[in-house]
């Protein structure tokens, strides 16, 4: 372990000899011996001591306090200050100089001893936290967010380079100003979390200068409150593009599917409506199933759609009065699976594709192409189903002259586990017979 270094600053060549032999014989290194302020300074710079002894009163234009003074700061080495005087003008003066320790004239050894370790350890812990505030400083000053320290009053303490960059105010003009006059900040979209002040997304509006979306973390620290922001101006831009691009693409895809479903009406004008009508049940049955907007709009969709396979079918066919032949009735079999080759390459956000094949289905097997049973079946397949069934029964056809609805209704009740999914043909009845659905 090695000696701890001390600079005697003592005007009295008797006393400063006699501090010497002390020091030495407590283990101490003596690195000088200084009788003036302006010595002291010069010796503290050349020797670098670990610790001074500062006496108080010394000849000269310097005394102690201004000696100790320019050596803490130009240096950041603990003083101890020696006196025979302690009245409190002298004491108010030393305070401004932050000395490590007081000993009066006389003391014994024990005393000196003592004060010399405290002030020793103390300013080792002194400079560990200030290495610690620099490095932390450094880190705040330098990082990609925006920094802002309050006290526990709300009164600014610190702000980094971006924080002032980006609300528009200086460190030195905002300090001990609070918090919300320089972070003047507008919730724009509220983040469901009451015990924070701010919303995932915030308007920050800065000094002399435009809101700025940021995003927002605050932390308790001391009693005071830290606020780590970012702008997020880049962020929210390409959100907004994301989402335009997204809106033209289902505007788009919507103008495809409605192209799809003109085309089986102009082949077939007798169902003309039927696809449309089929969608908007089946969206209502899945709102009334609690399936949620996406699942709502894909089955729209697949409503539209799910007879585009028919294009297949000749127009006699489907034009066809009166009952049709059983060869006339595989043929109309088939336009599941058309419909399905059809779109299976189509990257639609739903199963689209799939739904369509499946929505002749039955639970009990009977129902074609593949003559699939209950949870095989997918649940789109099984909400088209009932509605196809509930709007062909209901609508006038070539072969039949008028339709009715609650015989349709009748039919699903009837077939109800058998036939159709439960669910479905309940959530179908509510959306009648409750919600007053009508099929336009």
């Amino acid at each position: 372990m090695s000696l701890i270094k001390i600079l005697i600053v003592e005007d009295e060549a008797i006393v400063a000899k006699d501090l010497e032999n002390i020091l030495r014989s407590l283990g101490y290194e003596i690195c000088g011996v200084a009788s003036t302020g302006e010595a002291a300074v010069r010796l503290a710079e050349a020797g670098r001591p670990d610790l001074v002894l500062m006496d108080i009163v010394l000849q000269g234009e310097m005394d102690g306090i201004e000696a100790a003074g320019k050596i803490w700061e130009r240096l950041s080495v603990p003083v101890i200050y020696i006196t025979a005087y302690a009245d409190k003008v002298t004491l108010s003066r030393a305070k401004v100089t932050e000395p490590f320790g007081y000993i009066i004239k006389p003391f014994n050894e024990r005393d000196l001893q003592t004060v010399i370790e405290m002030a020793f350890y103390k300013s080792k812990i002194d400079l560990r936290l200030r290495e610690r505030e620099a490095w932390l400083s450094t880190i705040l000053r330098s990082i990609g967010d925006g920094v802002i320290a309050a006290d526990e009053k709300g009164r600014i303490t610190f702000m980094n380079s971006l924080a002032e960059t980006l609300t528009g105010w200086d460190t030195d003009s905002a300090r001990l100003k609070p918090l919300k006059e320089i972070f003047n900040v507008q919730r724009t979209r509220l983040s469901g979390k009451k015990d924070l002040p701010f919303g995932d997304e915030s308007q920050l509006v800065p000094r002399g200068g435009d809101p700025l979306p940021v995003e927002v973390t605050e932390t308790s620290l001391g009693g005071g409150r830290v606020l780590v922001f970012r702008d997020i101006s880049e962020r929210v831009r390409a959100e907004r593009e994301i989402r335009e691009g997204w809106v033209r693409l289902r505007e788009a895809l919507e103008g495809t599917i409605q192209a799809f479903a003109m085309t089986i009406e102009i082949r077939d004008p007798h169902t003309a409506g039927h696809q449309r009508r089929v969608a908007q049940l089946a969206e209502a049955m899945a709102r009334e199933m609690g399936l949620g907007d996406e699942t709502a709009e894909g089955l729209r969709v697949m409503g539209n759609i799910h007879d585009i396979g028919k294009i297949f079918v000749p127009v006699e066919i489907l034009n066809k009065p009166g009952k049709i032949s059983n060869l006339d009735y595989v043929i109309i079999q088939s336009h599941p699976q058309a419909g399905y080759d059809i779109l299976k390459n189509i990257h639609f956000p739903w199963p689209v594709a799939q739904a369509v094949l499946q929505h002749h289905e039955r639970l009990n097997g009977s129902g074609y192409p593949g003559g699939l049973r209950n949870e095989d079946i997918m649940l789109e397949a099984r909400i088209l189903s009932v509605a196809d069934v509930v709007e062909a029964m209901s609508a006038r056809r070539p072969y039949r002259k008028d339709g009715n609805l609650e015989i349709a209704l009748q039919e699903i009740i009837d077939n109800q586990g058998v036939l159709y999914d439960s669910r479905a043909v309940d959530a179908c009845l509510r959306v009648f017979r409750e919600k007053g659905f009508r099929l336009d």
